[in-house]
């Protein structure tokens, strides 16, 4: 069939990904020269995918610039702060069809995408031993028929999907009748997949090893892209290692502290001196026992 549209989510906090996602939207982090958001969006066209819509929330108005370079239009998601990503999936309710679901924070070794897509799948990379990641298993048919939260020797969900209009309109219909069930608000849109497996017909689309990546944090993106290690382009680190008089390198194990909704208070960090945290709104440098 062929791909109407493509959605982007770029509506979250990424609050692991401190302080670069204070900072700027992680979505529009530089990796390897590339902005994330414009190297996927770029793979979209490149494979004949026009139609790109990009659910904001976090940081709207840094994504205004996409608008004009790549005529990609935004979709405002007012509820990014109080529900899972299924709320950016409800913004998009009336563009669902036969579309591709991606993360604005992904990075795509090479294009994984393509006009035509003959049924809806989730991407997935193979863990050799256990893993953390999100597990999926499947029936005589090859469709997805169960999903569980860690693994091993298992093929799991890493990187974007692709939604049939069959997929879409059931997906849909299931989350209409729980949007408002407490309770879902907090729910990726996955968790809801996984508890309607029954009735929303998927397969994987298995992808090899170093194909797809994701950055939680700002040591996995040091792993993958050196130049971090010694210039965070980070603002609030570069303060940090003039007042601690240590270099950016040495600020590592960074961990987000959270206030009293999604989004990030400050974080947790380590140097060769010991443990201290940073507090965003008093830009508070306090060691830590």
């Amino acid at each position: 069939m062929k791909v109407d549209n493509a959605i982007i989510l770029a509506a979250g906090t990424s609050s692991r990904f401190a302080p670069l996602s204070f900072e700027r939207h992680k979505g529009l982090t530089v990796v390897k020269n590339e902005v994330l958001i414009e190297r996927q969006i770029v793979q979209i066209k490149a494979a004949g995918v026009s139609d790109i819509y990009i659910v904001t929330g976090y940081k709207a108005e840094q994504f205004e610039y996409l608008k004009e370079k790549y005529g990609v239009r935004l979709i405002y998601n007012p509820d990014y702060l109080s529900r899972n990503n299924n709320g950016s999936i409800w913004a998009v309710r009336d563009l669902l069809s036969a579309s591709y679901i991606c993360s604005a924070d992904n990075y795509f070794l090479d294009s994984p995408f393509e006009a035509e897509v003959d049924e809806s799948y989730y991407a997935a990379e193979y863990a050799e031993g256990h893993t953390f990641e999100w597990c999926m298993e499947v029936d005589g048919k090859g469709y997805i028929s169960n999903v569980s939260i860690g693994g091993a020797d298992a093929w799991y969900m890493m990187g974007h999907t692709f939604w049939s209009p069959e997929f879409s309109h059931e997906f849909l219909d299931i989350l209409a009748e729980e949007y408002n069930i407490p309770g879902t608000q907090d729910k990726l849109w996955e968790r809801i997949f996984m508890a309607h497996l029954d009735r929303l017909k998927m397969k994987i689309r298995k992808y090899p090893p170093g194909m797809i990546f994701e950055f939680d944090t700002l040591d996995e993106l040091r792993h993958f892209d050196n130049s971090y290690i010694h210039d965070t382009h980070s603002s609030i680190i570069k303060t940090i290692a003039k007042s601690l008089n240590v270099f950016e390198k040495d600020v590592t194990q960074i961990h987000e502290i959270k206030g009293d909704n999604a989004e990030a208070v400050g974080f947790r960090f380590v140097t060769p001196d010991g443990q201290y945290k940073y507090m965003y709104h008093d830009c508070l440098i306090i060691q830590e026992v």
